[in-house]
């Protein structure tokens, strides 16, 4: 009896409570990138920064007129309205060079344009400040006033 161990009863561990949960509507870019951008990292680090800050890279006005669809064996494609394709594609050497200089390295070779409009509210195109039309009198004032001008004004700008 001597070579016998006197076994000791473990209590198993007992969970913490779980943390209270926060039911508020959220955007779904803030869900997703914490789960994507380490599985971009692992498989091209680069092309994870690039699709990742696109807005930071590229700066706000080819932002507003190209995102970035996918990128592969140094090309990257671009998706864009069809007047804009033809702009960008003659100044693919200038946007080549400032995106493998944000890069640090030269990754992007070449640019791919397919015709599709940017999504988000910054795919319209800017126009200019002069092309404002003048609001018919009798609106009311405050900011009902001010909504139906904007109204008015993109209604009379379309034709």
């Amino acid at each position: 009896m001597a070579g016998k161990k006197k076994q000791v009863a473990q209590i198993p561990d007992v969970p913490a409570a779980p943390p209270p949960r926060n039911f508020a509507p959220r955007g779904i870019a803030a869900l997703i990138a914490p789960v994507v951008r380490p599985a971009f990292k692992r498989r091209a680090p680069a092309a994870a920064g690039l699709l990742a800050d696109w807005r930071d890279i590229a700066g706000p006005d080819l932002a507003a007129r190209a995102a970035p669809v996918k990128f592969a064996g140094g090309t990257l494609t671009l998706a864009c309205t069809g007047p804009a394709a033809m702009e960008l594609q003659l100044l693919a050497p200038q946007i080549v060079a400032r995106l493998n200089l944000a890069l640090g390295h030269a990754m992007v070779e070449r640019l791919r344009f397919i015709q599709q409009a940017p999504a988000g509210p910054l795919a319209r195109s800017a126009k200019p400040a002069g092309d404002s039309v003048a609001p018919p009198p009798g609106l009311p004032e405050g900011a009902l006033g001010e909504a139906l001008a904007r109204l008015y004004q993109g209604l009379k700008s379309r034709r």
